[in-house]
This record gives structure tokens, C-alpha cells and sequence, in this order.
């Protein structure tokens, strides 16, 4: 009888292995799939013209995505000033402060209400509060709309992160006279800061390919602009726009667009797992 349930657990154990090797095979097979796409479509299109020349009018030849680009580069900026300093900050209260606050038990819902609420529900939310009332689009509601999807993703993983640093290290800096406060700035966050700072990078990389939130509050911009106050070019809706277009020099854009997005979130990642992986090496 023992053997037979010892031998039925060793045949449980390996399916589980093989169903899960077949899982990662599979999702590395869908990730290399879309790549080679992006590549085998989007490689064509860059070009100095196409870092250098904003977007072109329908039907005209030449052209680029260059306004798109800085209008990204200049709201993801904003959005990772944002909501880096308000996503850490509430992470660390919930961490160290909320283990019997009410407030923060409210705190933990509306950032998992939040998490779970679709983007384009928050575009309509910034386009009810900031651009309706506000008469325009802008630069500024764009921003808000993205730091809106940030904030609860590094809220949580802030969170998460310092629930995993022991508790002897706390109660070492407090037997030393370390105030609260202190603690949590400097010794458990500074202990995870690979986790926080990857948990960072992964809203950024979450939002820079939203384009739900940008249609309802940023818009679009044919021309370049630096004004954060007006309509601004991004290149979520500026693909969104090319791919959907009958004009084939429109489509080849939107390929080189949606490759350079792909690109950037990937060298972020791969650049900070290697950043941090020489650095724990060091010490």
C-alpha cells in the first residue's frame, strides 16, 4: 500500500513537471513568435527619418515618428516622477505602519480596485475630471491618466517586497535606537531596493504601450510639441492610428513603432537585471 502511493506520487510529481516544462516551452515559444514579427516587420521602417522627421500627412511619402517619441519619452518621464516617490512612500505605510489600520485596510482595496480596473475606465476618468472640465487635451492629463495605472503596481510590489525582509533586521536597527521612520528609509527599504526598483520598471513598462487612456486625455499631435498643456503625439495612438490606415508607409511606421516600444521595455529590463545581478556579486 506503500509503495503503490509512493509510486502514484512520483507519477503526480512528473506530470507536474512536464505539464509545467510544456507551459514555459509554450510561453517562450508565443514570446519568440511575437518578436520575430515585430522584427521581421519593423526593422524596415527605422531610419534617421524616422527618429529625426515627425509624422507625415496622409498619402505623402518619407516621414517619421519623431514627435511621437519625445511626446512619450516627456509623459512617461512625468509619470515616473510621479509615481515613483507616491507608489514607494504608500508601499512602506502599508508595510510598516498599517498592520492594524483601518485606513490602510481601505488603503489595500481601492490600490487592488485599482490594479484590476481597466485603462480605458481610467481615461475616461481624467477625461471626466481634467479634460472636460479643463476644455482641451493635454500633455498633463495624459501624464495623470498613466501615473493613475503606476502608482497601484508599485504600491504593491513595494509592499510585497518589504513583507519579505526579516523581522530580526528590524528589531536590530530599533535595539540600536533607530527610529521608525529611519528603519524604513534606510535599512529594510535599502534591502530590497532590487524588488522595489523592479517593481518600478515594471509599471513603466505596463504604461508604455497603453493607449486606451492617451485617446481620451492626451490625444495626438501631428506636429512636434514640448507644450505639456496641449495635445501631445505618443506612440501607443499614433500606432494605434498607422496600423488602422490604408496607406502602407503608414502601416510600416506603425510596425517600427510598436518595435521600438518592444525594444525599450525589454533593454530596461534585461539593463536592470544585469545592473543589479553585478552589484549583489560585488557585495
Amino acid at each position: 500500500m506503500a509503495s503503490s502511493l509512493y509510486t502514484r506520487r512520483i507519477w503526480i510529481n512528473r506530470l507536474g513537471i512536464v505539464m509545467s516544462m510544456f507551459a514555459m516551452a509554450f510561453g517562450l515559444a508565443s514570446l519568440a513568435w511575437i518578436l520575430w514579427t515585430l522584427l521581421s516587420n519593423g526593422l524596415a521602417a527605422l531610419s534617421v527619418d524616422f527618429f529625426t522627421q515627425d509624422t507625415p500627412a496622409p498619402g505623402s511619402a518619407g516621414g517619421g515618428l519623431a514627435n511621437a517619441i519625445v511626446g512619450s519619452l516627456m509623459m512617461l518621464g512625468v509619470t515616473t516622477l510621479v509615481s515613483t516617490p507616491i507608489g514607494i512612500l504608500a508601499g512602506i505605510f502599508l508595510a510598516e505602519y498599517g498592520d492594524r489600520s483601518r485606513f490602510a485596510q481601505v488603503t489595500r482595496f481601492l490600490t487592488d480596485v485599482m490594479l484590476s480596473a481597466p485603462s480605458i475606465v481610467i481615461g475616461l476618468f481624467v477625461y471626466a475630471i481634467a479634460v472636460a472640465t479643463m476644455g482641451g487635451f493635454s500633455g498633463w492629463a495624459g501624464s495623470a491618466a498613466l501615473s493613475l495605472i503606476a502608482i497601484p503596481v508599485v504600491v504593491r510590489t513595494t509592499e510585497n517586497m518589504l513583507k519579505l525582509v526579516p523581522t530580526a533586521l528590524r528589531e536590530a536597527a530599533f535595539s540600536l535606537g533607530a527610529p521608525r521612520w529611519k528603519v524604513s528609509l534606510a535599512i529594510t527599504l535599502r534591502a530590497v531596493k532590487a524588488g522595489v526598483v523592479t517593481g518600478v520598471l515594471l509599471a513603466i513598462a505596463r504604461v508604455t504601450g497603453e493607449t486606451a487612456p492617451l485617446l481620451f486625455t492626451a490625444l495626438s499631435n501631428q506636429f512636434m510639441s514640448v507644450d505639456m498643456s496641449e495635445p501631445m503625439g505618443n506612440l501607443p495612438v499614433v500606432i494605434y492610428q498607422f496600423a488602422m490606415s490604408p496607406y502602407e508607409d503608414w502601416q510600416q511606421l506603425a510596425w517600427g513603432g510598436a518595435l521600438l516600444i518592444a525594444m525599450m521595455v525589454l533593454a530596461i529590463n534585461i539593463g536592470t537585471r544585469l545592473l543589479f545581478s553585478r552589484s549583489d556579486l560585488k557585495n
